[in-house]
């Protein structure tokens, strides 16, 4: 590359540690504001500002622990290797120092600050400088390893030239992910509703309570409070973060001691059920499959089974992801740090329920339009994932001296 010169990056850039301080410094809120770890977004690698760290006014910062417009802030330790290395461009000027497990990175006049930060952000630099870390319980990157990094650098013009380029192209992948990532939600709130239509339609329903629905052996019961610890070859219980599929089968269940399970045989599985969240994401709503035959269910999950003489299960699926079971679902729904709908609530749920024939050509229906909902979420996704392939793909030929001044973007 013409031009391009390899220097270390302690050649151009000049390194400042953080503050150090101890926990009795802290403060509800002051002028001291100390950025940290968190406050560099992982996902946008921009400043994030929300949680910000207070120190006593009685301790003296100096301007050399203070971010600088133009400079970057590095994460030097940290207890997660996910946070070592990243940066954040300083784009402002902010009355704030840096923590002691950061770093600021500023460069000479011989380099532009944008051109170093997307040096920094691309071509697995991050990763790169991670594995340099050391440590147990924190681990840490030494200034010398970060100074000893090769960065490529053609001249401060060409700098500009390349800044400009990446600037223009990633406000275009930015709106258009921005759209593809609306559309996916959309996509994703699409179910609820498009049941609650194809429902709606049905002429003769009778309203039924969900404790009148249910099959007389189905108690509809909270599971085991206290699952205990993780036991080899145990009992498979079904917890809330299980419920992510249509159907949750055995691979990736807790087990536990059965004996734990004595106390809660009133939700012992027969793999047949409904299973409700009740806890945290109330609502979510999977099946379990026959192999789960025996386990059972942790204290946010309802095992639901309804009466076959009124309730398909394959109906019974669809009815409870219906957007008027889920509204009131949502208005049963209480609690702060943890949402939470109880037993009593559960079984008033009103349901609207058609004969046994009408639910089975409904279910037909809402199947065949459950799998084009389901591959336009993939479609979305697939866009999602593609665009984020060509930031870094930018990023690379930016850095090899292959981009041009116009870079088609995909809207």
């Amino acid at each position: 590359m013409r031009g391009w010169v390899t220097k270390p990056l302690g050649d151009v850039c000049t390194f400042e540690r953080g503050l150090t301080y101890s926990k009795a410094d802290e403060v509800t809120h002051s002028d001291n504001g100390v950025l940290r770890a968190n406050n560099v977004d992982l996902e946008t690698k921009s400043l994030d500002l929300t949680d910000i760290r207070y120190i006593s006014d009685s301790i003296f910062v100096p301007d050399s622990k203070k971010v600088r417009k133009g400079s970057l802030l590095i994460c030097t330790a940290s207890g997660s290797r996910s946070h070592l290395g990243k940066v954040a461009l300083i784009d402002d000027d902010y009355d704030l120092a840096f923590g002691g497990f950061m770093g600021l990175i500023t460069p000479r006049t011989d380099v532009d600050s944008k051109f170093l930060y997307y040096a920094l952000t691309g071509n697995g630099f991050q990763e790169k400088l991670a594995s340099l870390a050391s440590g147990t319980n924190i681990t840490n990157l030494k200034f010398k390893d970060v100074a000893d990094f090769p960065i490529h650098l053609p001249p401060l013009d060409e700098q500009r030239r390349i800044v400009a380029v990446l600037d223009g192209a990633f406000a275009a992948i930015a709106t258009a992910t921005a759209n593809a990532e609306k559309n996916l939600a959309n996509a994703r709130g699409l179910p609820g509703n498009l049941i609650e239509a194809v429902l709606s339609t049905e002429p003769d329903q009778q309203a039924l309570t969900l404790a009148e629905a249910a099959d007389p052996t189905c108690t509809l019961s909270y599971g085991i409070v206290q699952p205990g610890d993780e036991t080899d070859g145990g009992l498979p219980v079904v917890r809330p973060v299980d419920l992510q599929q249509e159907v949750v089968g055995l691979e990736g269940l807790k087990r536990i001691d059965p004996i734990i399970a004595n106390a809660y045989q009133r939700t012992t599985l027969r793999g047949d059920e409904i299973l409700l969240c009740v806890r945290g994401t109330t609502g979510t709503i999977s099946l379990a499959s026959p192999e789960l035959a025996g386990g059972n269910v942790t204290r946010g999950i309802v095992p639901i089974r309804f009466n076959p003489a009124l309730v398909s299960r394959a109906f019974g699926y669809y009815l409870m992801r219906s957007a008027a079971v889920q509204k009131q679902i949502r208005a049963a729904t209480y609690g702060t740090a943890l949402m939470q709908i109880n037993i009593g609530d559960l079984k008033k749920l009103t349901l609207r329920i058609p004969g046994l024939r009408r639910q089975a050509a409904l279910s037909e229906r809402l199947d065949i339009l459950s799998a084009e909902l389901t591959t336009l979420q993939e479609v979305y996704l697939q866009k999602v994932a593609a665009l984020n392939q060509l930031k870094q793909s930018l990023l690379h030929r930016a850095f090899s001296g292959e981009l041009s001044e116009r870079e088609p973007i995909a809207a």
